[in-house]
């Protein structure tokens, strides 16, 4: 049985005030969770933060990790910096990485093997655009860019990598992929991982939806065979509605 992680994108949201006021509301709330939860809040929050996930349930992440370990990379963070304030996951090739910033499937497997390096758990963001979808290549793109992702890493890093299937037309527009339509590309990336890996690796990797889903329809979607989680955005804003979706994945 793979266990389910519920990780919250909180994108550029939060003070270092609100963050901490968003996680005292939280704690009670998933404090029996069956599942991994993680939280992302911005960069100018992790530290603010630790003090107050000390002891729980809540796990640290970040929303970026860069691929070098120090040096003139003005805005960037790298995992040392990450996992010397208690940071264990870092959010990987999100799609608004992809739009606004420039990355790329090579950066994204830059970004991954460093992760790896630096003992994080990478969270793997790959999708399909709208005009992609409806131009029938959705398998296609996830899988080139869940192939160049795993590039050069081994079965044993493989194996603590998440992936998170984000179709791009779905990622804060309310649209959501029906749940069949979500499973059957999370089951698309499994066989990816199965067909570089073996089936092992490929039964153990976990692998969350990430278009959308909030309280009212995380239920449905966590329900499927090959969907392991989700990461979530708007919804992780408020502690109640993240918490009924954390409380779904158990």
């Amino acid at each position: 049985m793979r266990t389910k992680i519920i990780a919250g994108n909180w994108k550029m949201n939060k003070t270092c005030a609100e963050a901490v006021e968003l996680v005292k509301e939280l704690k009670s709330l998933v404090a029996n969770a069956n599942c991994e939860v993680v939280i992302c809040p911005p960069a100018t929050a992790l530290c603010c933060v630790v003090p107050e996930i000390k002891g729980t349930n809540i796990k640290l992440g970040a929303q970026n990790v860069h691929f070098e370990k120090s040096g003139a990379f003005t805005g960037e963070i790298s995992a040392e910096m990450l996992t010397s304030i208690g940071v264990e996951y870092a959010i990987i090739g999100h799609s608004e990485r992809r739009q606004y910033f420039g990355e790329t499937d090579e950066t994204v497997n830059k970004r991954t093997i460093a992760a790896l390096a630096g003992g994080l758990i990478p969270i793997v963001c790959v999708g399909e655009h709208l005009a992609e979808r409806e131009s029938g290549v959705t398998e296609k793109v996830v899988v080139d860019q869940t192939k160049i992702a795993f590039s050069g890493i081994s079965a044993s890093d493989a194996e603590k990598v998440v992936i998170a299937y984000e179709p791009v037309w779905a990622i804060g527009t309310g649209k959501v992929a029906t749940n069949e339509q979500a499973n059957e590309v999370c089951a698309i990336i499994r066989n990816v991982i199965k067909e570089l890996y073996g089936t092992d690796v490929a039964a153990k990797i976990r692998i969350q939806y990430g278009g959308s889903m909030n309280d009212a329809n995380a239920a449905d979607l966590l329900a499927q065979s090959d969907i392991d989680g989700g990461l979530i955005g708007g919804a992780s804003l408020k502690a109640d509605a993240f918490a009924v979706i954390v409380n779904a994945a158990g």
